[in-house]
């Protein structure tokens, strides 16, 4: 495992860090590299932000520098198939399984054995499955707009408006004719997708230049072709809290409060009234202030 910038000092481990402050990181795990941002002291409490679609580690640029503030050292990396490096072929690769345990041991090539984890859209469902399946790596969870799995699925099932709010999905499978109609005339669709009310313009831009790279956007679309039934994700036994905002069109209320049934530790319901699904960016010190209530109920930080 190596992580660049940074050398291993005599007496420390693989995954050694020498980086203090905003900055970028180039990490592998076995033959993937990834990018991953940073800010904050390198010695703080570890938070480790994961992002959704179709945004990459930018979408934290806001909420990073008030954590890092109260001394908090956060990563933030460009996830499975968004950082360049790490964009397999497979879709199987982006099984939710997958994208865990790749997840897990990103962690332990930043020499991170443990994390506050935060979430976002599919960042969540990530950070739902490594609480699940691998308690002792999250201190505490904050989810935000993706409800827990099993939630969702039978939000899905019994609500029809939820699963008209999911419809788009169908199209997001459809391997080629998804890529075709999103990257159309200058990646219109993909655009709007994103537009919001305080999404900065600049961000737009970035994500989706990113995205229109060659194989970018059918990598972060494997994520929706990998989706499975048979992923069962068990309920979360960590302190946990679960951002949902009312004008997000993608998960509805009933998905939403469903998520206290699937977490048997501490959990918090914050409802953001007003705010689209694009909660980092159009809600970062809400959210920052929710994530340090949330490390502080842990005993780790007095905000």
């Amino acid at each position: 495992m190596t992580v660049s910038p940074g050398t291993a000092r005599p007496g420390q481990g693989p995954g050694y860090v020498a980086c203090m402050g905003v900055g970028m990181l180039q990490v592998d795990v076995g033959d993937l590299t990834f990018d991953v941002r940073t800010d904050g002291p390198d010695d703080g409490p570890p938070v480790l932000l994961l992002h959704g679609f179709p945004e990459t580690s930018l979408s934290w640029s806001a909420v990073t520098p008030l954590l890092a503030q109260t001394g908090l050292r956060t990563y933030a990396p460009d996830q499975l198939g968004y950082s360049p490096g790490a964009r397999p072929l497979d879709v199987d690769a982006y099984a939710l399984t997958n994208l865990v345990q790749v997840t897990a041991d990103l962690m332990t090539a930043l020499d991170v054995p443990v994390a506050h984890v935060v979430g976002h859209d599919w960042g969540a469902n990530v950070a739902w499955g490594l609480a699940a399946w691998h308690p002792d790596r999250v201190r505490t969870l904050t989810a935000v707009s993706a409800p827990h799995p099993t939630a969702y699925t039978l939000a899905y099932r019994a609500d029809p408006e939820q699963k008209e709010r999911s419809s788009y999905i169908a199209l997001f499978r459809q391997e080629g004719r998804a890529e075709e109609v999103l990257l159309a005339d200058g990646a219109r669709r993909l655009r709007r997708v994103l537009e919001a009310p305080g999404l900065p313009a600049e961000a737009v831009d970035a994500y989706v230049a990113q995205l229109s790279a060659p194989g970018a956007l059918t990598a972060a679309l494997n994520w929706y072709r990998a989706l499975s039934s048979g992923n069962h994700v068990d309920p979360v036994d960590v302190p946990t809290t679960y951002v949902w905002s009312d004008g997000d069109v993608a998960v509805g209320r009933t998905a939403a409060e469903a998520c206290a049934d699937q977490v048997t530790a501490d959990y918090r319901f914050v409802e953001l009234s007003g705010i689209s699904h694009w909660v980092p960016e159009q809600a970062p010190e809400q959210l920052a202030r929710t994530v340090l209530d949330r490390i502080a109920s842990a005993g780790a930080l007095t905000p």
